[in-house]
């Protein structure tokens, strides 16, 4: 029963698109073609930065400590919403923004399996994160009067 259901969805869902460009076309004219290609440019955008951006994220996650599946499902869903972008039609878009409005999980969360009653490590992990301050001279001071 699901088959034929799922197989009807996809013969109706590209007649819907069509039908609704043909019906924005008859009241707008040609700035729907205008509105295709500029919403395709921007889905076409939109995966080249991701496909750029997925390493650079995971790095962080990585090196956060924390998992880099919330990486991948927030640049999965931004890929899927700009190949959805690039489809021409207007339910594709509405679908795209759909999915681009979905929250990702957060890059900044910590690893919970690191230990926070430690205070040992907690120094040690804030002092290599903290930057060098570069005013400060250590040694000796001793004055001389003429």
């Amino acid at each position: 029963m699901r088959f034929p259901l799922i197989g009807l969805l996809l013969l109706i869902f590209p007649i819907l698109e069509i039908w609704g460009l043909i019906e924005l076309a008859s009241r707008y004219g040609w700035w729907v073609l205008f509105y295709l290609v500029v919403v395709a440019m921007l889905g076409w955008r939109l995966v080249q930065d991701e496909k750029l951006l997925l390493a650079g994220r995971m790095m962080q996650n990585l090196t956060q400590g924390s998992s880099i599946g919330g990486a991948l499902f927030g640049t999965a869903k931004n890929m899927i919403a700009g190949v959805l972008l690039i489809i021409p039609g207007v339910i594709t878009d509405v679908l795209a923004v759909i999915l681009l409005l979905i929250p990702s999980p957060a890059a900044s969360k910590v690893n919970p399996a690191r230990n926070t009653t430690d205070r040992k490590t907690d120094t040690q992990y804030t002092h290599q994160n903290r930057a060098a301050n570069d005013d400060v001279i250590e040694g000796e001071f001793r004055r001389e009067d003429d």
